[in-house]
Formats: C-alpha cells, structure tokens, sequence
C-alpha cells in the first residue's frame, strides 16, 4: 500500500513525499545554511537560510530526476511504475516488475547514476560561465558536488544501490540464475552495509557524530538487502512449487442427475449441522463418469423454491471452459497471479486428461509455501487464511508473484 503524500506526477507518474521526508528536508536546510553562513559571514540571514532550503529542494530535485531515470527506462521496457516517494534516505521508484533480461536490468540500473552524472556536467558547466560570486554561484556548485556524490555512492556494487543492482545484471548474465545473483548482490550490499556500521559508530563514538548517519545509512541498506534476498528466495519458490504439490482434495462430487432439493437437503443442510465450517468445500457434478462442472450454491438462490422438487443440479452447472482452472504443472506464480487477476478465492486443477486432479486456495498455497521454506505456519493460521481468503500481512505474496518473471 501507498504511504506518504501525493504532490503531482511527472510523465503520469505519481510522486509522493513520505513523512520522513519532512524531517531531513529542516535538518539539511538547517546544515546547508550553517555551511553558507560559515563560508559567507557577511550575507544576510534571508540570503542565507534561503539559500540552505534552495539547496536542499535542489538536492531532492536531483533525487527524483534520478529515481525518473530509473523509471522512464523501465517504462520503455514495457514494465508499469506505480510512484515515486521522497523518503529519509532519498527517493525510491516503485517498479511493478523486473526486467526480463540481463541487459535490459542493466540499462534501468545504469540509468539513475547516468542522470546524476549528467546534471553534475550540466550544473558544473553553468557554474563556470556564472560570472559573480553570489548565492547562484554557490548553490550550482554545490549541486554539481552532490550529484557526482549521489552517482559515485550509487555505485558501490550491493543491493539495494543501482551498483547491487548493476552488480546483479552481470552475475545473472554470467550464471544465467537470476536468483543466485540476486543473493550474491544482496551478501554483498549486506557486507558493505555492515562495514558502513561499524564506521559510523565508530566515528560516533570518536566524537564525529556525523557517523551516526553513515551507520544508519548503512542499517538502510543492511535491511534492504536483507528483503532482496528474501524476496528472491519466495520468488524461487513460486516458481519451482506447481499446483500439484499445493493443491488438495478437498471437494465433493455430487450426482449431476439429483434434483436441486435433494442436493440442499443431503449436502448444504447436512454438512450446515456437522461442520463448523459449513459450506468450506467446493461441489463438482458428475454423470456418466464425466465431470461436468462446478455447482454454486450461491446459484440456487436464483431458482425459486418450487422448482428445486425438479430442477437438476446440471440446470445450475458452470461449465469446466466457463471457470478459472489451471493446469496440475502451472507454477504457483501463474496461479496466484490468475486468482488475483480474476479476484476468486479458490481454483479448480485439472489433470492432464481434464478430469479435476484438485483445488487450491490462498491457505493450500500458504502452506506448501511455509513448507518449503521451513517457516512453521500453524494450522489454525492456515485455516484463517482459507476462510477469509487473503494472505498474511508479512507474506504479501500476491505482490511478489505480479513482480517476479517468468
């Protein structure tokens, strides 16, 4: 979900400032100003404190034209950015998808430095043919710094920085694993986030109290890259676990040929009085050793009372063509992406012959998930998710399975 605030779009993509963005937005007008004051001792306050909040505007302005980088090059490749946010350590591009090549994640990496590198070219270019030495001067200058800075910074070859990420282009050339080099460069954004740490407290303690924020900068990116590596590995997952190993068996099988009575008053009412869970399962009629199809029961409210003394459940019948099924080998990412794209709790999976081999839900694939990945998930919990139909808070995998590529 989207947090922060909306302030526009730029090439119909929405920018928010997050709230955390407010706080270093006064912390760096207030450092910048000190800064002017303390090289220009004989410029006004105006001028001064003026001059710290246009630098800072002007340092996040270089943040978001870096993020539009990154994100007019994805959008070129096909691939749906949702936002730009403005946070505490600078900005981020929401990007619904990975690329689907080595190159391709390459050049939406290179991207954001190369923006940076530019306007540090152009801004150091204007500097030169500023002919005072006033707030302009100044302030093109020190942008021009930062911007080299921010490309230079971004470099460093560990997630979650566009180096990792340039890092993780030519590993996954190499290995042609795009998980395995996911990994690599997240250990790798994970050691150098540490070291960043230990430096910044160090610093700290020292008395250079500007370590704090290199040791909170490198906690950013410990943590970030730790969410690299998990998500690859779910990714990993989704991909090599099939709707055969998550799905069950638990569904009825019903005379396609029994009246609509018969059907409420031997399975609905029956189940209703011996199941805490009534209604849990999903029916299939069958005739002739022929499955033809799903029964509703939501359809029989359509059919007035009178008519269930001779209405067949076949009347009410949903065709095996007219509902979502799958395949007992499609990948768990087809089948959570099919669920949230046709918003439907439950899946019927055929068999190779086109018999019904199973169904699956939210809880079945929660589960062969957690078992996979040896994470433990109770029962109860397995049964919530399959009632309510949605996934847990800390395991979106809906997300996850619409960004990974096939």
């Amino acid at each position: 979900m989207q947090t922060g605030w909306r302030i526009g779009s730029l090439f119909k993509i929405p920018l928010y400032i997050d709230p955390s963005w407010l706080y270093i937005l006064g912390l760096f007008t207030y450092l910048n100003g000190l800064h002017i004051q303390a090289s220009y001792p004989q410029w006004e306050p105006l001028v001064v404190w003026g001059g710290g909040l246009a630098m800072t505007l002007l340092l996040f302005a270089s943040v978001l034209l870096h993020e539009l980088g990154h994100s007019l090059v994805a959008r070129s490749q096909g691939i749906k950015v949702n936002s730009i946010t403005l946070f505490l350590f600078g900005g981020i591009a929401s990007i619904e998808q990975e690329s689907k090549t080595p190159g391709q994640a390459f050049q939406v990496a290179i991207a954001g430095p190369a923006v940076s590198l530019l306007l540090f070219v152009l801004f150091f270019s204007f500097n030169k043919i500023v002919p005072t030495t006033g707030l302009i001067k100044v302030l093109t200058l020190d942008v021009a710094r930062i911007n080299l800075i921010l490309a230079l910074f971004n470099l460093i070859p560990g997630l979650p920085l566009d180096g990792g990420q340039v890092f993780k282009a030519a590993l996954w050339k190499l290995t042609g694993n795009r998980f395995q080099a996911v990994c690599w460069a997240a250990q790798a954004g994970k050691f150098l986030g540490w070291i960043a740490i230990a430096f910044g407290v160090t610093a700290a303690l020292l008395g250079v109290y500007t370590g704090l924020w290199m040791a909170l900068i490198g906690w950013f990116v410990v943590r970030n890259a730790n969410n690299y590596s998990r998500v690859a590995t779910l990714q990993e997952s989704l991909l090599q676990i099939v709707a055969s190993d998550a799905m069950t068996r638990d569904f009825r099988v019903v005379d396609a040929n029994m009246t609509l009575r018969q059907f409420a008053d031997e399975y609905i009412l029956a189940e209703a009085w011996t199941s805490d869970k009534p209604l849990l399962y999903p029916y299939y009629a069958a005739s002739d050793g022929r499955y033809r199809g799903l029964v509703c029961v939501e359809d029989l409210h359509f059919i007035e009372r009178s008519r269930w003394e001779t209405e067949t459940i076949q009347s009410i019948v949903r065709l095996l063509t007219e509902i979502a099924t799958v395949e007992e080998k499609t990948s768990l990412v087809d089948v959570i992406n099919c669920m949230e794209t046709k918003q439907i709790k439950r899946l019927t999976v055929l068999s190779p012959a086109g018999a019904i081999a199973g169904v699956i839900d939210r809880g079945d694939i929660v589960r062969a998930v957690a078992s996979k990945l040896n994470l433990g998930m109770p029962e109860p919990e397995i049964k919530r998710i399959k009632a309510e139909g949605s996934y847990p808070v800390n395991l979106q995998l809906q997300a996850i399975a619409k960004s990974t590529v096939l």
